[in-house]
């Protein structure tokens, strides 16, 4: 993935916390991309749970520490 990817999927994330960007998709799952090593993803059900990963157990629940933290924000720029 090029700078050129990095920096849309950065335009278009509806957060960023500490480094990964959260994305609303059509279906309301939330895709979760580190953007220091974009090759680790994460897809989010609407109720949080995992529904695909290439991360490590760590960095998934520290991800999950960020989303369930955070989320409130994501939620009121949906409403």
């Amino acid at each position: 993935m090029n700078n050129e990817d990095i920096t849309k999927i950065c335009s278009t994330a509806d957060m960023i916390v500490c480094g990964y960007a959260f994305t609303k998709t059509e279906d309301s799952n939330i895709r979760v991309l580190d953007l220091k090593a974009p090759h680790h993803a994460l897809v989010l059900s609407p109720q949080g749970e995992v529904l695909e990963t290439t991360m490590n157990d760590v960095e998934l629940s520290i991800v999950e520490g960020y989303w369930k933290k955070n989320q409130k924000y994501m939620e009121e720029s949906y409403a």
